[in-house]
């Protein structure tokens, strides 16, 4: 889900056992393809911090924030460009050991994510964000 314009990052699996890696690829495929109109962040009482993306065709693709002990994954910080709704995202990929995720059309980044997370103990507690993708019949 990378391009030249962010490398593929490898980690250590001391590091990671392949679930931030697999959380980004998830994200990329709900994505791509599509322009992003909005982008909040919510708060719920059933889940940590949620951002919600709500795409051009009315999916709503929600990132949750998890925690699991000494395990966890949460959104520190967003960016949206507002001129950016005109272009269709072609792209995810990350840096600084994928704690900076980055959602881009041709031009640039149109949404930059700024992320903590810890693998705690590799294997053994969880974390990633729990993504849950909403259709907009769903919504109704």
């Amino acid at each position: 889900m990378s391009s030249e314009r962010y490398p593929i990052e490898v980690l250590d699996e001391d590091k990671d056992d392949g679930t931030i890696v697999e959380n980004l690829a998830t994200l990329g495929s709900h994505v791509i393809g599509h322009r992003i109109t909005k982008a909040e962040r919510q708060r719920r009482e059933d889940k940590y911090n949620v951002l919600v993306l709500t795409l051009d065709d009315g999916t709503q693709v929600e990132l949750a924030d998890t925690g699991d002990c000494c395990a966890y994954t949460s959104l520190d910080a967003f960016f949206l460009d507002p001129a950016s709704v005109d272009h269709i995202i072609t792209g995810v990929g990350s840096t600084d050991g994928y704690t900076v995720w980055h959602i881009y059309a041709d031009w640039g980044d149109i949404l930059r994510l700024e992320l903590g997370w810890s693998c705690g103990n590799p294997g053994y507690y969880g974390y990633g964000f729990d993504i849950n993708v909403v259709a907009p019949t769903e919504l109704r």
